[in-house]
């Protein structure tokens, strides 16, 4: 148990006894009462705090990156049934962060344009707000996918870690390009990567997309057609894991396919044994907390009798 006081200590003595000499009743009755009121506040000061019961948060030395393609294609109905790519992709980004905790997380998202959606930070919750947000462009602002966007963001994000720390990566997409953009190398951001994987989403089936009017449209939409020749079809999207391969061959990381979770396990399993910190007390903290309102609950108590007998006296 340790104290954390609000107000110092030499100060609030001097308070403690000012309330004493101004406040002194007559009444023997009353005077106690109001001694145990000032002994109650002075205590309540003093912010007694006890280790909580989640005691250690260990930092594991790591930094991850989450790379999240949010491109149209990625709510193409292909997951374990009808379920889409991105549900699975932030169901996914939920088991690696509950799968390797302690660490400082960021998010990047892509469509058209590539943003930091998150920096590097510690908050997992944070971190899941923010994955649990994303969402794809209605179909009139999307204008074709393609995988390059996120290149130059991933490397102003990766170029600001801290020397000492390892950097995890993970990039999350389905592989398709449907703008005339080829595939470019990312080749000069191995440097920065320690470990990671590009995760594969989608069949070799494909899926339909139902896709918004708009972005702040939150009814379901329609399925999305494929224009390229009359009378219209509906559009499928399909993986293509010859793009994502590449991308994991520049990167300096495995390539794993997506279509169930648990094919995720060996790769985190991996990254927890060769790049996790030594978590000894060097690297831990302790959490406390307040358990001031214990003495609130007498205060209030002796408070309300002090108003009832004022009350009463007038």
């Amino acid at each position: 148990m340790i104290i954390n006081p609000i107000i110092p200590i030499w100060l609030m003595v001097i308070i403690c006894a000012v309330l004493l000499i101004v406040l002194r009743p007559r009444e023997k009755l009353r005077f106690l009462r109001q001694i145990l009121i000032i002994i109650l506040l002075f205590v309540i000061n003093l912010r007694f705090m006890k280790e909580s019961s989640n005691v250690v948060f260990v930092d594991n030395g790591i930094d991850i990156l989450f790379v999240v393609d949010s491109t149209i294609s990625m709510v193409a109905e292909d997951y374990n049934g009808k379920n889409t790519r991105l549900s699975a992709v932030k169901a996914d980004c939920e088991y690696i962060i509950n799968k390797l905790p302690g660490a400082r997380y960021s998010v990047i998202s892509f469509d058209n344009t590539s943003k930091i959606l998150i920096p590097f930070t510690r908050d997992s919750e944070i971190t899941l707000d923010g994955i649990s947000s994303i969402d794809v462009l209605s179909e009139l602002y999307a204008r074709g996918s393609s995988l390059n966007a996120p290149k130059e963001v991933m490397k102003k994000n990766l170029e600001n870690t801290e020397d000492d720390r390892k950097i995890i990566v993970f990039f999350m997409s389905d592989g398709e390009i449907t703008s005339e953009e080829k595939l470019e190398s990312y080749s000069e951001l191995k440097k920065y990567i320690n470990d990671g994987a590009v995760l594969g989403y989608g069949t070799e089936t494909g899926g339909r997309m139902r896709v918004k009017a708009s972005y702040y449209d939150n009814s379901i939409g329609n399925y999305l057609e494929d224009r390229s020749d009359w009378p219209y079809k509906e559009a499928i999207s399909k993986i293509d894991e010859k793009n994502l391969k590449q991308i994991a061959s520049d990167l300096g990381v495995d390539y794993i396919n997506m279509n169930k979770q648990s094919n995720i396990d060996s790769k985190l399993r991996a990254v927890a044994n060769n790049n996790f910190k030594n978590t000894d007390t060097e690297n831990r903290n302790t959490s406390y907390t307040d358990i001031y309102y214990i003495f609130s609950g007498a205060l209030c108590i002796l408070l309300v009798i002090e108003f009832i007998s004022y009350k009463r006296r007038i």
